[in-house]
Parts: C-alpha cells; structure tokens; sequence
C-alpha cells in the first residue's frame, strides 16, 4: 500500500470518526442544555447563549478535519 492510498482510506475514516465525536458531543451538550432549562427556565437566555456557543466550537472540530485534512497530505 503506498501513501496515496493510505491517505484516500484514512481522510473519509478520519471525517466519520470526527463526525461521529462532533454528533455526541452536540447531544450532550443540547442534553444538558434542557436539563437546565427544566430546572431554572429563567434563565434561558445565558443558557442558550452558552449552549449555542458550545456547539459552534464542537462543530469546528469537523471543518477542521474537512478542510485541513486534504491540505495535510502531500501528494
């Protein structure tokens, strides 16, 4: 197996395994926001703020992958 092939199996196995991190902790994450939401309703605001926050940073981790990862490869 030479590194071209290496790279064209191991990009899309890097994308699922970041995609599949990236969709648990977007689960735990609106989880716990509900959570809190159950427990203090009034404060919906700042909750949702940081949950809404929280996500966007998870989402990175994908983009990273997606995008970074070809330009990583030297062909």
């Amino acid at each position: 197996m030479d590194a071209h092939v290496a790279a064209a199996l191991g990009l899309p196995i890097a994308l699922g395994l970041a995609a599949l991190g990236v969709s648990l902790g977007l689960g735990r994450a609106v989880g716990g926001a509900m959570e809190a939401l159950g427990r203090q309703p009034d404060a919906m605001g700042k909750i949702l703020l940081v949950m809404l926050t929280g996500c966007a940073l998870i989402e990175v981790v994908v983009f990273y992958v997606l995008f970074l990862g070809p330009s990583l490869i030297k062909f």
